[in-house]
Formats: C-alpha cells, structure tokens, sequence
C-alpha cells in the first residue's frame, strides 16, 4: 500500500487584504501539516483574493503577491509538504492565473490557467491570458528578491505534472475541469494520480451537485485522487464563495467541507490508498489501451517520497455521503454568511431594515436572524475570530460576548415598520410579531405627515393636488402618490441608519438592507429609489417562490412562527387605499404572476430567448390552456415592461448573487437600458406566427369535423360554426 495524506482547504480571503490572507494560509498549512498531510491544496488567486478585478491590471497587485510568497517560502511553511498557492503572475508581458507549486522552500513549477473562466459573474480575459502551450514547459526566471531568498533563479513554467519517486502530481485549475476535454483525462493517462482543483467557485441555488458530479466523473472512468479547493466568505463583492472543499477517491467523495461557514479557514483532511487508484486503471481495458498510445507530457521530477508503506496507525478515508443543503437551507445560511462578513468588514455596528410586514422584507429579517444564530453558534464551538468581531460589533464591555441570538441581534439589527393610511394593521401586526420573535429592535413610524407636506408643498407650486385612482385621479397620479411613499421609506430609513447610532452612543453606522426579489426587478416592479434602495441586499437574486419556501421551512426551523402567516397573505405593496371593493395585490398590479415571472426569467437569461423564441417556447409550454394568441399577448406584455423598467437595473442595490436569471445589470446580465418598448420586428413576427398557428388550427379542426360528420352521416354544411375555438390544442 501507497497510504498519502492530503489536506485541501476552504478559506475566507478579501481580494486585496493581503494581511488577511496570507494570515488565513499559514494557519491553513499549519494545521495540515500537524495532521501529518504531505500536500495542502489551497483556493484559486488565493494570495490576492478572487474578485480583485481590475486591481490585477495594477503591478502593486503581482508584487505584494510576490512578496506574500516569499514570506511562506522563507519561513518552515513548505518543509516537507507540497503546497499549490494560487496567484497571479507575469512572465514576459502577459498575466497569468498560476497555481504555484512549493516544496521544502523552493518552487518547483508553475502551472499557468489554460481555460479561462469568462462568463456569467467571471471576466477573466479581462484580466489574464490564457496558457496555449500545451506541449511543453518553459524556463521562467524568478523576480530577484525571490530568487536571492530562496537561491533559486528560475523555475518550469507551463502545463505539466510533478513525478515524485512513488507519485505523480498535477494541477487541473477550475475552469478547466469543465472544458469538453478537460486536462485530468490525458494526465491520468501519463500516471498521474493525483489531480489539484484551485477554484473560485460561487454559491447558486442548487449547483453543488453539479461540481460534485464533475469531480466524481473525472475519476469515476479514469480513477485518481481528485482534491478540490475553493474560497468561502464574501470577498469584497456580490458572491459568495461556498467552500465545500473535498477529496474524491475513483469516484468516490471521502471528504467533504463545509459549503457554509463563519470560519476564515477550514482543513479537510483525508488519507487515501494510491494502489487502490493503480489498481482500478489496471482493471479498465479501454484505460491500458489509450494510455499505451498517449501524447506524452512534460513533467519535473522531484527525488522525494510522499507515501507512507502500510501501517496500522494509519486508517483509511471511507466514502461518505455527500452533505447537500435544502434550497430552503441555501437562503438561510448563504445569504446569512454573506452578511456576517459584509458586516465585520465593512466597518458598520449593524443592519436597518424597512420590515413592512410582507414576504420580501420578512425573509430578510429571517436571514439575518439567521446570520445572528449562527455566530452564536459558532461562538459556542469555540472560533476566537467571530468571537471578537461579534464583541466588537456588539459593543460589548467588560469581557462578554453573545450568548443569545436574541440579545445579539437587539444590538446589531434594527428594524422600522414605515405605515401610512394605506397600510393594513395586519401588516403592522406581522411586522412587530417578527421583530419580537428575532430580536430586533423595532420602530413604528408614520409617514403621513411627510407625504401630506410634500403633496402640499406640490399643490402651492403647482395648483393642483393629485387623487388616487380609487378616488377619480387618473393613473399618472395613482403611480405619483405611489413613488411619493416608496421614496419617503428610502429617505427615511437611510437617515435613521446614519443617526439611530448617535442616538444609542455607538459608533459607526448601520447598513441599510434591501428587500427586492429577483422577479420584481426583472419586471421592473419597484419605485427607482424607493426603500428597495439599500446598501446591499440578499434576496435580490432570489424568486418569489423560492423566498416563499423559505418563510415555510423558515417558520419552523428558525423558528420565527409568524413568517407562516406572513407567507400566506397574498402579496401587497400597500401603497394604494383600501376599499371595500378594492386591496392593492401585485400580481395584478403587474398583469402576471410571480410563477409565470419565474419562467420569462429563466427562459430570457438561461435559455438565451428573444420575444419570438420565447413564444415559441411558450407555445410548448401552455399550449394546453392558452391559445396561441393569449401566449403571445403575455409575452408581449412581460417584454414591454421589461424593457420600460431596464433602466432600474442600472441603480438596483448591490445583491447577493444566488440565481442564474438574475437581471443584475452590474456584472451579470449585460444589456441595454434604452429599448424600444414596441419590438416593432419581434412583435411582428409573433403576430405572423399567431396567424399562421390559428389558420392551421382552423383547418385541423376542419378535418376533425369532417371526420366526424362522417362517421355520425352529418353534412359538411355545419363544420364551420365551430372551427374557430382558439384554445383548442395545438
């Protein structure tokens, strides 16, 4: 038996603190090394953090991870254990994202990114090039400072592996694992036998599995020691980097992190068999055959053992079954780690929510009572870190700490419930309800005196003094006196966040959290500066039946009871009076529902459908209950809003990135904030379809009644009276 010890590792960096994480490495190595591991496996840039972005264009950024580097390399850090760190490089005039490869303090390699990841949330071209020598390693000389400390001048560069005398060792960075012909399967047919993932891989909802099932196929046919590291925490951005590092063993996961976690640095370890990988390639003939022909790669020896012989001190890992989270769970811990680190980096003593009462802003609340249960969870289990961050955000005094989520959250979380008239007492009722239940602490506040100020103010400049709809005002006013609320909130709640800290003689400031689902924004259904404005907020990617779910499993294991009533109200903005043959609901006021908004999203972004396709699609899809015509007036509707209300995306408050659909104008979904709201050529085309569909259903219906007329000896002659029913299937 081969028995290797392997660590990999989830860590919280901050793109740009390099304090922070080289602080967040060495204790990562540390701990591997005293568990006895041989490689330590960290994330991907994790040096410089992943999201510096355009700071990787600035030379500052390759240098101080330079000298990062050699402040591990120097040190006893590398002794005896290979350890891959990822950071940025340049050689000649090129940037390259590396994984650099250490060993006993010297660099044994350099393995430049050959796939580069650049889509969806990732600009990597931006930024970096791409390594196309496949064949060959090159010679790349070693900035000075680094070669005078470590007495090394230069170092291989290039796609290649390591061959140990009992092992070979390769690096297979992020993207590339997900390229139609990944690297792993022609390194595996070199012998090597053990494959090093650095990633930089972002939490969605219901996307672990399909990681996992990458890196259980990359060694389910061709086996291997596959080892997957990845960042966890909030880096400075809209992601959230959920961990989950693991060791796959021939298709088999026998270790697994944490996907979320308070924690700045987690080690998984596991200890594994290198002839059990021997054997299993062995046994596969397709394997032996094109490994007997393969195109050969280059690769640097290294006269040093890894392996340890058989030893019964020494047990093996097992497999295990895989951990996979609820997307109810999701919600709750990603968005509510996300804001732990938000809120311990940025500097501020606390969140301020406008909690209306409502779905949307209920599940916020939700979030963070989460977020508060967590640290003092994780208090309990004894991390010193989020220990001090919970005191000094707390302000608290004379040595103690969180004990209570309850408590905790009084201090750090505040929340306002802003009525008018046209505010419902049951929402008032739902709001109060939640912040006892939480912890918050709670503010009831009327606005009717603002909004009766500035419509007076409006009627002596102006002369006129606008009516609701319900009242005989026209809908220019209806919406007007509606945006006046809605912007009062976001006025009202910034002011208390800036002040509320003066008032309680804390320091700092609060952040003011939004509350926008991922469908309203794709709708377009929120006031532009309203109390959606915030500092960040965590559902904005998330839908309105995925945040209902939510409030479901929230009620009972949060337990927040109340959010089960909130979750059964129908949704209201309440901006509009009541009557009593008149509520306000949204999905009325938007002219859709939520679950139809769901799929216009999807099929938009995911599914990459204009108005045309997406009818057609549609067709599909409702076919059944809608005719033709009823499909193509609902997706002109949706498209007309949509593109009427881009221009919000452009200002939406920065959100935690959690759908694939997300309309997040910054960094996701680039396009446009001036369109032709008509879609003159798509319309058009919808219409010539509608025809065309309705003239072929009226001449199978036709056919249809002939048969029949046939079979029951009645004439033609009465055919025509009932060909024309335009929800009849397609």
């Amino acid at each position: 038996m081969r028995l290797l010890k392997v660590a990999t590792c989830n860590l919280n960096q901050w793109a740009m603190d390099f304090d922070c994480n080289l602080k967040n490495i060495k204790e990562s190595i540390t701990q591997a090394k005293q568990a006895g591991a041989v490689i330590r496996l960290g994330p991907e840039l994790e040096i410089t953090g992943y999201g510096c972005e355009d700071h990787f264009l600035e030379l500052d950024t390759i240098n101080h991870g330079w000298e990062c580097l050699k402040e591990i390399l120097v040190g006893d850090w590398t002794d005896g254990i290979l350890c891959s760190i990822g950071m940025p490089v340049i050689k000649g005039s090129e940037r390259y994202n590396c994984q650099v490869l250490c060993f006993n303090r010297k660099i044994i390699m350099i393995r430049p990114k050959m796939w580069l990841a650049n889509d969806g949330n990732y600009r990597e071209l931006r930024w970096f090039t791409a390594w196309k020598h496949k064949d060959q390693l090159v010679d790349f000389q070693l900035p000075s400072e680094i070669a005078e400390a470590i007495s090394q001048k230069s170092v291989h560069f290039g796609y290649g592996y390591v061959q140990f005398l009992d092992t070979a060792v390769a690096a297979e960075v992020c993207e590339e694992l997900f390229t139609p012909i990944p690297p792993h399967a022609e390194l595996a047919l070199n012998g090597v036998e053990v494959f090093m993932n650095a990633s930089g891989s972002h939490h969605q909802l219901r996307k672990l599995d399909v990681r996992l099932r990458a890196f259980i196929g990359a060694t389910h046919t061709c086996g291997g020691v596959y080892m997957y590291s990845n960042h966890q925490g909030c880096d400075g951005g809209r992601l959230y980097y959920d961990g989950c590092s693991c060791v796959v063993v021939n298709g088999e996961v026998v270790a697994q992190g944490s996907q979320f976690s308070l924690r700045d640095s987690e080690v998984v370890l596991a200890q594994v068999d290198l002839d059990a990988v021997a054997s299993l390639r062995g046994s596969i003939s397709s394997f032996q055959e094109q490994a007997s022909y393969k195109n050969t790669v280059s690769s640097v020896l290294v006269p040093y053992k890894l392996c340890q012989p058989f030893s019964m001190q020494m047990s093996l890992s097992s497999p295990l079954k895989i951990n996979y989270h609820s997307p109810e769970e999701e919600i709750a811990f990603g968005p509510g780690c996300w804001l732990w680190d938000y809120l311990r980096r940025s500097g501020a003593s606390g969140f301020l929510l406008p909690l209306s009462g409502g779905a949307d802003s209920s599940s916020v609340a939700a979030i963070v009572g989460c977020m508060c249960q967590l640290v003092v969870k994780e208090i309990d289990n004894g991390d010193e870190q989020v220990k001090a961050d919970a005191i000094r955000i707390g302000n608290y005094t004379d040595g103690q700490f969180p004990t209570d989520s309850k408590e905790f959250a009084k201090r750090i979380f505040y929340t306002v419930f802003m009525g008018s008239e046209n505010s419902s007492e049951d929402t008032k009722k739902r709001a109060k309800e939640l912040a006892d239940e939480i912890g918050s602490w709670h503010l009831d506040v009327s606005i009717d005196g603002v909004v009766s100020a500035l419509l007076s103010l409006f009627q002596t400049l102006t002369g006129k003094r606008p009516r609701y709809k319900v009242d005989g005002g026209s809908n220019i006013e209806n919406l007007g006196l509606q945006n006046i609320q809605a912007r009062i909130r976001m006025v009202l709640a910034f002011m208390l966040a800036s002040l509320l800290p003066w008032v309680h003689s804390k320091p700092g400031f609060y952040l003011v959290l939004g509350s926008s689902n991922v469908d309203e924004g794709l709708r377009g259904y929120l006031t532009k500066y309203d109390c959606s404005s915030a500092d960040i907020n965590p559902i904005g990617s998330i839908s309105k039946q995925d945040l209902r779910a939510f409030l479901r499993w929230a009620a009972i294991h949060l337990g927040y009871s109340s959010l089960a009533e909130i979750e059964a109200a129908p949704p209201t903005a309440e901006l509009e009076p009541i009557r009593s043959n008149y509520s306000q609901l949204d999905e009325v006021d938007m002219g859709m529902t939520y679950e139809e908004l769901s799929v216009y999203g999807r099929l938009r972004k995911i599914f990459r459908c204009g108005p045309v396709s997406m009818f057609k699609n549609l067709c599909y899809r409702w076919g059944s209950r809608l005719s033709p015509l009823e499909v193509a007036d609902k997706v002109k509707h949706f498209f007309k809003y949509y593109s009427i209300n881009r221009h919000k995306m452009t200002v939406l408050t920065p959100s935690y990135h959690a759908e694939s659909y997300s309309p997040e104008d910054n960094r996701f979904d680039l396009r446009q904030f001036l369109y032709n709201a008509r879609w003159p050529y798509q319309f058009r085309k919808m219409d010539e379809l509608v025809k065309e569909l309705d003239g072929n259903e009226v001449a199978l219906g036709e056919t249809r009644d002939e048969d029949k007329s046939r079979v029951n000896g009645v004439g033609m002659g009465i055919v025509a009276a009932g060909s024309g029913d335009p929800k009849s299937g397609l």
